[in-house]
Parts: C-alpha cells; sequence; structure tokens
C-alpha cells in the first residue's frame, strides 16, 4: 500500500485528487473470494482490518430506493447524515453495516482540507493515520450529472457541493471505509462516489471544525492540509429509524 504522502502527492491548489487509504484485510471465512451479490465486496487481505469487522451482506436485491438518516454524534456537535440508496446503494449498505458494528465510534476525523478549490473534513479510518480501513474494498458508483468547476477551464473536474457526503479511495474500485464531508463548494474530478448529504446541524458542526484550521506542524505553521487543529473524534455513529 502506498504512503498517504505519496497518494496525495498530487494534490495542489487547483483541487485535485482526494485520496484516502487502500482499504484494509477481511475477516471473511475466504480471505480472497468477494461476495456473492452485485456489490461484490472483496477482501483485501495485504491490508489487515483496522479494527474487527464482518464482511457485509451482499443480498441479489441490493436496496435501491429511500433515504436512511444516520447522526455521527462528535465531541464538537452532532453531524447528521442522509444516506440515498437510489445514489449509490452499494455505497449505503456497505456504511450501515460498518455503522451497525460500531466501526466508526471512537474514531477521529484525520484529514481537513482548505485549499481555495478543495474544502472538506475526511473521517472513517479507527487508525487516525489514513491508512486503516475495513478490511474489504468495492466499486464505485460515480456521479454522472455533477456541474463543471467553474475554476477549472478544462472541464475535467466537477463541483462537489458543500453539504455533500461522499468516499475517499485511493483509486479505481478501491472504496473502504473512509468519506470526506464537503463544507464549501470544491472541484474535483468525479471519481468520487457521492451517497448523501449533510443536514445543516452538521454543516453548523463542519464550520466550527473548519474554522480552527488545519493543525500547525514544526516544517509548517500555516499548512492547508493535515489534521484538524480541533480535535474531532466521532464519538458513536448511529442510524435513525
Amino acid at each position: 500500500m502506498r504512503p498517504l504522502s505519496q497518494v496525495l502527492a498530487a494534490l495542489v491548489i487547483a483541487g485535485s485528487s482526494l485520496a484516502g487509504a487502500s482499504p484494509a484485510a477481511a475477516n471473511g471465512a475466504d480471505p480472497t473470494e468477494p461476495t456473492g451479490g452485485p456489490c461484490a465486496f472483496t477482501p483485501t487481505p495485504d491490508d489487515p482490518a483496522a479494527r474487527p469487522v464482518p464482511l457485509p451482506p451482499d443480498p441479489r436485491r441490493t436496496p435501491s430506493r429511500g433515504t436512511v438518516h444516520v447522526v455521527l454524534r462528535t465531541n464538537l456537535g452532532p453531524i447528521p447524515l442522509v444516506l440515498d440508496r437510489a445514489q449509490a446503494p452499494c455505497t449505503v449498505l456497505s456504511f450501515l453495516h460498518l455503522t451497525r458494528h460500531r466501526f466508526y465510534d471512537r474514531t477521529h476525523c484525520h484529514r481537513l482540507t482548505a485549499y481555495p478549490t478543495l474544502k472538506v473534513l475526511q473521517c472513517g479510518d479507527p487508525t487516525g493515520t489514513g491508512e486503516g480501513g475495513p478490511g474489504y474494498r468495492y466499486q464505485d458508483e460515480l456521479p454522472t450529472d455533477l456541474p463543471p468547476a467553474p475554476t477549472d477551464p478544462t472541464g475535467a473536474r466537477r463541483v462537489y457541493a458543500r453539504g455533500v457526503l461522499a468516499m475517499a479511495n485511493a483509486g479505481p474500485d478501491t472504496n473502504g471505509s473512509q468519506f470526506f464531508l464537503v463544507y464549501a463548494d470544491s472541484a474535483l474530478r468525479p471519481n468520487y462516489t457521492i451517497f448523501g448529504t449533510v443536514d445543516p446541524a452538521g454543516l453548523d458542526t463542519l464550520d466550527r471544525v473548519a474554522a480552527g484550521g488545519v493543525a500547525p506542524t514544526p516544517d509548517d505553521p500555516a499548512p492547508v492540509d493535515g489534521a484538524p487543529a480541533l480535535s474531532t473524534e466521532i464519538r458513536v455513529a448511529r442510524i435513525h429509524r
């Protein structure tokens, strides 16, 4: 697995790749075979799971209608989410599976970006390093209708709008557990699965995290990419019926 620093090396102020960690290895009975349903959740034995969790169920008919409400209760306030099954059925299935298994409980959001065209908070790694995942990967469910980013004259990047909830990844079809929350309109290539939105109360919490900025380091007293200065812990993640 490439170090996170290499995965993010191409990130520039113009707003290029948003990368997450490669997913970690699975606990399934067969350490290499994907599940048999349409989502094909695939174990990654070379990257051990950051926290024990089984492969998600993969029914022949993946639920693809309706929305599901999930609340991330953080030390800085709640972040209510609305997951959209029609938009990304396999992603929602996986996220709910991880939530039910408390994979996201007591985890820190490890990355805040404050580039002019890339403003997101990234979470979902129990190790807090940006390199941990659930032990499996699964396919992209990419958006096809995002407007062009006005900051990109090439037309390659699209607008991931404020309030978007999307999956981080380390390349095509490498979704795992890491996700990002967009706190201001951002310009990205449409290579990241969108699977829901952040409710207004959650945006208030995100704004608070963003206002704190990125934690300075000895090498960079004013960074625009790194750990949030206001440590942000997901204390519990719960599904609301």
